[in-house]
């Protein structure tokens, strides 16, 4: 995504979860001098783009489904789209999910972590972005929108915590949404404006599994859903410290 002349979203890490926001761009996120960019997804790739490409230098490109339609321009934008999919209906589609090699850099450990998209949809559910799903060894996080409502969820060693924003986000436009953890809790930031906070620490977080953008990567659309999100996204970036 490029700025253009929308608003800058300014990012700070600390125990109270800031976030300061300027009017001056539209969901550009720029870290502070306290944290660093894990991997930055600006989603600016051609059409039958199958190289979801890190522009944060380190390296952490991913694979993108042939379902995903890349090269979308929309409101000014250019982003992915991922098509609506009847949910819990098999068969599942693995190619509708762009998906990273796992990392220990895309692990939270016991750092401060954050998780930052720019979405646009008019649906109700699907998993944005998650690493490792809810029974597996080493915890998890996501990014999901539920009934079109979005919310943040970290598990580790010492628990889980999960937070909801007060708005609903499925109206078509443009938003951006900010999880993060820290050592004091979990904060749920959408457009500039903290809609949620939960205390507490949730500890170590680190699996094997791969980043995933669009679904879960583990499901049969039976006993397990595959939560395929329905919508555009602009960006995605990690953040730690």
């Amino acid at each position: 995504m490029h700025n253009r002349g929308r608003y800058v979203v300014a990012v700070t890490f600390s125990t109270a979860a800031t976030l300061v926001a300027t009017a001056a761009g539209a969901g550009a996120v720029t870290e502070a001098a306290a944290g660093h960019t894990v991997a930055r997804y600006e989603m600016n790739e051609g059409e039958h783009a199958r190289t979801m490409v890190d522009g944060s230098g380190h390296g952490l490109d991913g694979a993108v489904g042939s379902e995903v339609r890349t090269g979308v321009r929309v409101q000014g934008e250019t982003g992915y789209r991922f098509e609506r999919l009847e949910p819990d209906t098999p068969p599942t589609h693995p190619r509708h999910l762009a998906t990273v090699r796992s990392a220990p850099d895309l692990n939270p450990g016991n750092r401060d972590f954050a998780v930052t998209v720019r979405l646009r949809t008019q649906y109700h559910f699907g998993n944005i972005v998650q690493k490792g799903q809810a029974t597996v060894d080493g915890g998890n996080y996501k990014l999901q929108i539920p009934s079109g409502v979005a919310q943040c969820l970290f598990r580790g060693d010492h628990g889980s915590l999960i937070v909801s924003s007060r708005s609903r986000l499925n109206d078509g436009r443009w938003h951006t949404v900010r999880c993060e953890r820290t050592q004091a809790g979990i904060a749920l930031v959408v457009d500039g404006r903290t809609e949620a906070r939960a205390s507490g620490w949730t500890g170590y977080i680190a699996n094997g599994w791969p980043l995933s953008v669009g679904g879960k990567t583990d499901c049969d659309q039976r006993d397990v859903g595959c939560d395929y999100y329905a919508g555009d996204l602009d960006y995605v970036s990690l953040e730690a410290r």
